[in-house]
């Protein structure tokens, strides 16, 4: 299948474009550390700020969250706290990341969810971070594809559990020949930009060690339509200090400010692994017309399978925040008085 496909895009995008004036910005990070070795848990520390540039005058933070876990490798949460704790995460301790972490965030922290929280949407985030953290040794030991292999063998053969969860794992997929080449990734320049040091909240100090970092940038204008400009990638730390992509999209989208119902909706791949995966961005049409507030449901709906590509689906659940953002924008100055 993949022999027929032009090769999986190897370009990121850097760093996010400047902040318009009017508009608000959600950025958030989740930073994976493995702080006892590779045979240890995880450590994740998550963090995400709301940051509204006025039309005049300073930009304000209008939220921040974060939190901090240890997860073992198979994804169960052995520990989790939010910072600062305003919210008690115990429940959360022995559920493994996937879909039931997401419906029991659902159940135990129904107004995180309905108020669209920074908190909310990076703890939706664990399920999708844990599973691809462990890419990053692939920077760090040179067998580790090897190695890869030899195990999922020992599975029940290679690509045995993942054959048809997304498009790049559809049946005949390239990703699922016995000896493909894990995806080494692609050079990418620091997210944040030399001349707007407050367009990213602070992320955790990475270097030096091997670590995993998912991060997601969405903007937001008010204009005839909510007009988004969004972002997503998954990235890890090399020896030399550099940074390596696996996974990054960029998207656009419009939505009729009454109605919340989509107009528009693009995606732009920039890095992905294997040739198969871009085309899911074909899939988006289908959700012309949906509620942008309901897109957490629809895209699972939507999108099951083989019709998306997980980064991308998670990406645009994200942008379920851009109704939460445009009050930020109301209620801070950045639109234009009648």
């Amino acid at each position: 299948m993949g022999k027929h496909l032009p090769p999986p895009p190897k370009n990121s995008a850097g760093y996010a474009p400047p902040r318009a004036p009017g508009s608000a910005r959600r950025t958030s990070s989740i930073d994976v550390s493995w702080p006892e070795g590779r045979g240890g848990n995880m450590r994740l520390v998550g963090r995400a700020r709301d940051l509204v540039t006025p039309l005049a005058g300073a930009p304000v933070v209008c939220a921040e969250d974060g939190f901090a876990a240890e997860v073992r490798m198979d994804r169960t949460i052995m520990a989790i706290r939010a910072e600062p704790e305003r919210v008690d995460l115990s429940r959360l301790v022995g559920e493994r990341g996937g879909g039931h972490l997401r419906v029991l965030l659902n159940e135990i922290l129904p107004q995180e969810r309905l108020g669209a929280t920074p908190l909310y949407l990076i703890l939706d985030d664990i399920s999708g971070a844990s599973l691809v953290a462990g890419w990053s040794w692939s920077q760090w030991e040179p067998d580790w594809s090897a190695q890869m292999r030899q195990a999922m063998k020992e599975r029940g053969g290679a690509g045995h559990t993942m054959e048809g969860v997304c498009i790049g794992f559809a049946p005949g997929s390239s990703a699922l020949e016995p000896d493909r080449t894990v995806s080494s990734g692609a050079p990418a320049p620091d997210l944040r930009r030399p001349d707007d040091p407050e367009g990213w909240h602070a992320f955790t100090q990475q270097d030096g060690a091997v670590g995993m970092r998912r991060a997601r940038r969405i903007d937001v204008r008010l204009e005839d339509e909510i007009v988004i400009d969004a972002a997503f990638q998954d990235s890890s730390t090399t020896p030399d200090g550099g940074r390596m992509v696996l996974h990054e999209y960029r998207l656009t989208a419009t939505a009729d400010p009454q109605s919340l119902r989509i107009t528009s909706l693009a995606a732009d791949p920039r890095v992905l692994p294997f040739p198969e995966c871009p085309s899911a961005g074909h899939n988006l049409t289908r959700l012309l017309g949906t509620r942008i507030d309901e897109l957490r449901e629809t895209v699972l709906a939507e999108l099951r399978g083989t019709a998306g590509c997980t980064h991308l689906n998670d990406a645009v659940r994200s942008l379920a925040e851009a109704p939460a953002l445009v009050g930020r924008l109301q209620r801070h100055g950045g639109l234009a008085q009648a």
